[in-house]
Parts: structure tokens; C-alpha cells; sequence
């Protein structure tokens, strides 16, 4: 929880979301994102989860990590965190609640 909460929440949010942010604090952002993507790639390539069973975390994690979808920043380098993506998203509840928020179909 800490790792999403100061490593991705606090580098996604507020730096890209705002328009009026420096574009070399945005590409600073990203450059740290790039690193910490490539360490959750690395540490899900050998499990499904973050810490075994799926838990807070997770969907922590998935909601945060997901933001990258609306800012364009490619996921494409990161297969194993992309493969984690899918299938939380997958998981009913997830999906349910996606639904409720018109983000999936």
C-alpha cells in the first residue's frame, strides 16, 4: 500500500492531471512512472498478485496504475503489469464497479 500510495499516487497525481504543470515536471513524472512500472513488471512477472492473495492493494494498485490509460502513457514496455491489469479487471467486482462508473461496457 505504501509503494502505490507514495511511489505511483503521488507521482501520477497532481503533476499530470493539471495542464498547467511545467512539461519538464511532466516528463519527470513519467521517467520516475517508467521505473516503477518496470519494478512492477519485474516483481509480477513470478506471481499474480502484489503480496499473494488479492487484496487491498491490488485494487489499490489497478485504479492507480489504470490512470495511465487516460494519459497515454504506454504500457505496452510492461507485459507482465499489463497481464496484472487484465485480470484484476476481470474479477467481478472490479468489473461491476467499473461498469457503475462508465468506464468499460
Amino acid at each position: 500500500l505504501s509503494f502505490v500510495a507514495t511511489e505511483l499516487h503521488k507521482t501520477f497525481s497532481p503533476w499530470l492531471w493539471h495542464k498547467e504543470t511545467a512539461d519538464s515536471t511532466k516528463a519527470a513524472a513519467r521517467e520516475k512512472l517508467s521505473a516503477r512500472f518496470a519494478e512492477l513488471d519485474r516483481h509480477l512477472a513470478s506471481q499474480d498478485h502484489l503480496a499473494g492473495e488479492f487484496s487491498v492493494a491490488d485494487a489499490y494498485a489497478y485504479a492507480i496504475v489504470n490512470w495511465a490509460n487516460f494519459l497515454a502513457i504506454p504500457l505496452k514496455p510492461y507485459p507482465a503489469l499489463q497481464a496484472y491489469l487484465a485480470r484484476v479487471a476481470a474479477r467481478p467486482r472490479v468489473l461491476e464497479a467499473l461498469q457503475a462508473e462508465g468506464l468499460t461496457r
